[in-house]
């Protein structure tokens, strides 16, 4: 299975705006990436009710993941890989916004 880490760097945490740009950017992947901190049960982050209200705050580290099953083939897992980074390093740049 796909992991990734990364730190949510808005200010507002993946609330409103940071959020929806997640999200869509999930959606844009077409795979079904899960998103999980410590403490809570892993939330589909295709989902913008769904990731708000988890609470993903600023500073918070979060793991996203998908499922084996979602990635069959070894250029399905890598592809599901570089759309991990990809999200990553979205959470990790909204800083600014």
């Amino acid at each position: 299975m796909p992991v990734r880490k990364a730190v949510v760097s808005a200010s507002i945490g993946l609330h409103a705006r940071p959020a929806a740009l997640f999200v869509r950017a999930v959606t844009d992947t077409g795979l079904p990436v899960i998103i999980r901190k410590a403490g809570i049960q892993g939330v589909d982050a295709r989902s913008l009710l769904e990731v708000m209200t988890a609470d993903f705050h600023h500073g918070c580290e979060v793991e996203l993941s998908i499922a084996d099953s979602a990635t069959s083939g070894a250029s399905n897992h890598q592809s599901a890989g570089e759309a991990l980074r990809m999200l990553a390093e979205l959470l990790e740049s909204q800083a600014a916004r």
